[in-house]
């Protein structure tokens, strides 16, 4: 037992406000199918911003981080750094348009953009696929970081920790189903303060424990030499003739794989939960500055924290041969050997804030696909929406139920990642096109769907590819991109295109920019269409060089490089102010006012 009696007395006033918010908003929840999902569309760009935040930063972040930089060093986390293009994709390009698309979920988007039967089997199928399927996996990895925290802390089993998770999802199932979305935004808020205070905390005793910064840094160079590995543990980049991450693998990550494969909250052209709070935006600004937002402190602002704390555990833990077997492990052992007192009550509270923060958006974010997408449309019509809000009630506590099957099975979080990368490794450009190309139909989803799964599982059977040999993991995003490209573009043109009325609505309707709609934009002259293109792609590239430099920038300075750092953070400001200028002499007013 690693817990006093003031630690416990922490954890559960923390699981007390958590749940007295959920019931306070269950009235605002309840109304409608509307205010369970979207919170009726009122959200303020700095809540639900917050929210996409909190949901990234589950439990499981910061053991998977310590694991990456654990084997491959700082520069290890370009596994999710090469992310922010698509992040900053959505936020310039898609942001605006969700908002304008009016759908409960992004899976409904196929009814407003596609017809006929192709489109109804469409929408049935990605609401079961990512609404449980994926969901499931997704909520199995943050379950499964619970349950290593849970072993760690009071010495018990795999079983018996996954049945103490089930318990704290159970409360997080009761928050999600008393306030739906609401709920979920409120604490997530709350949530976030906590964790990120904690981390930061954590980070500073973490760093002190090893005699500060500058002897940090000389142990990991010792580890480094020891190791023979070519390149810096500490370099923000890897080594041209690195094993872990050679030239071809970093390649796919900074030109491939952040715009071709379909990733839960990095999907090209935003989706899922991502989706969900850009249309629960209160309008079309606080849609660009929610994701503008959640992109800044993702990327720039939270991850060093965590890498501090992993640098550490590296230091203490070197020749530990539990630590070499289970990396991730190594957070939660540096918190329970350097924070005092009642931190580590603290410590625990924010990481089941994290953990529920996560598990609530993923359950109200599944429910919504399985009652919206399948259940509303497909199997029961023309019900009240007292029905339908109590089927989404149901449909949480199921979904709770089948995540925490999952969790027992799984062994890595790192490697869960990678699996779904490269799993939907392909269908990224149709999501991505599907808004800016009339010709797209519902025939190019779901050929691109079927092709990313079934090419991916043969070219891995046939030449024995794996995703985690880094490698592999290049050669079968390329093969399947390509592969599945091919056969998506072959099929659009082999199908026809669909209905002029279901185009001339979506058009009207969303706006685009008309390069690509030429043949429904003739038809619609009264449309004013988005014009900035161009501008959308230069502020799109200022946006990605901020966020890198505002992220290299702050590395530096703790490393007490200055001269780096200080030319760095000038360059993040000043790639800033000019989106801010070009934005404003757009006459954005309804952007940036």
């Amino acid at each position: 037992m690693q817990l006093g009696l003031w630690d416990f007395i922490i954890i559960g006033v923390y699981l007390l406000i958590s749940l007295g918010l959920g019931i306070y908003f269950r009235r605002l929840a309840t109304r409608s199918v509307s205010d369970f999902f979207v919170s009726g569309r009122n959200i303020p760009w700095w809540l639900a911003g917050t929210s996409m935040v909190a949901t990234t930063f589950a439990a499981d972040t910061p053991l998977a981080v310590t694991g990456i930089v654990a084997r491959n060093g700082v520069a290890g986390n370009w596994i999710w750094w090469s992310m922010a293009f698509s992040g900053l994709l959505t936020v310039f390009f898609f942001a605006r348009l969700w908002r304008r698309s009016q759908v409960l979920t992004d899976v409904e988007f196929v009814a407003i953009r596609y017809s006929g039967a192709p489109a109804r089997f469409l929408r049935g199928f990605r609401a079961f696929y990512l609404g449980l399927l994926v969901n499931i996996i997704v909520m199995g990895w943050v379950n499964l970081a619970m349950v290593k925290i849970f072993m760690l802390l009071f010495g018990i089993s795999k079983f018996q920790a996954t049945l103490l998770t089930l318990g704290v999802m159970l409360i997080t199932a009761v928050i999600s189903t008393l306030a739906g979305l609401w709920g979920v935004l409120v604490t997530d808020f709350f949530q976030f303060l906590l964790m990120m205070s904690m981390v930061i905390i954590l980070a500073v005793y973490a760093v002190q424990s090893v005699g500060g910064m500058s002897n940090l840094t000389f142990q990991i160079n010792l580890i480094n030499q020891k190791s023979g590995e070519t390149g810096s543990l500490l370099s923000f980049w890897p080594a041209i003739n690195s094993t872990w991450m050679p030239w071809l693998t970093l390649f796919v990550y900074l030109f491939v794989n952040w715009w071709a494969s379909w990733y839960p909250g990095a999907e090209p052209g935003g989706g899922g939960f991502i989706a969900q709070r850009i249309l629960c935006a209160r309008d079309e600004r606080h849609s660009l500055l929610a994701t503008l937002w959640f992109n800044l402190a993702h990327y720039a602002l939270r991850p060093w924290p965590w890498i501090l704390v992993a640098l550490v555990a590296m230091v203490k833990f070197q020749g530990d041969p539990s630590f070499t077997a289970d990396p991730e492990s190594g957070y939660i052992r540096i918190m329970l050997l350097t924070l005092p007192g009642l931190f580590r009550g603290l410590m625990v509270a924010g990481f089941l804030a994290a953990y529920m923060s996560t598990i609530a958006t993923e359950l109200n974010w599944g429910a919504s696909y399985l009652i919206n997408d399948l259940y509303r449309p497909f199997m029961a019509r023309q019900k009240s929406e007292r029905h339908y809000v109590i089927a989404s009630q149901l449909a949480t506590m199921i979904l709770m139920i089948l995540a925490s099957l999952v969790c027992f099975f799984m062994q890595s979080i790192a490697e869960a990642w990678k699996f779904l990368i490269a799993l939907g490794a392909g269908t990224g450009l149709v999501y991505l096109l599907r808004w800016f190309w009339w010709r797209i139909n519902a025939w190019s989803e779901i050929s691109a769907m079927a092709a990313a799964f079934i090419s991916s599982l043969t070219y891995q059977r046939l030449f024995g590819w794996q995703e985690s040999r880094p490698l592999d993991f290049a050669y079968l995003v390329l093969a399947t991109t390509a592969t599945t490209t091919i056969i998506w573009l072959t099929t659009t043109l082999l199908t026809r295109p669909e209905s002029q009325e279901i185009l001339l609505n979506f058009y009207r309707r969303i706006r685009p920019a008309p390069t690509f709609w030429r043949p429904i934009a003739q038809l619609a002259p009264e449309v004013v269409p988005d014009k900035y293109v161009l501008r959308n792609f230069i502020d799109w590239l200022m946006g990605v060089a901020m966020i890198y430099a505002l992220l290299f920038g702050l590395g530096h300075l703790l490393f007490s490089r200055w001269i780096e750092a200080t030319g760095f953070i000038i360059f993040g400001i000043g790639c800033a102010y000019f989106i801010y200028w070009d934005l404003s002499r757009r006459g954005f007013e309804t952007v940036l006012k």
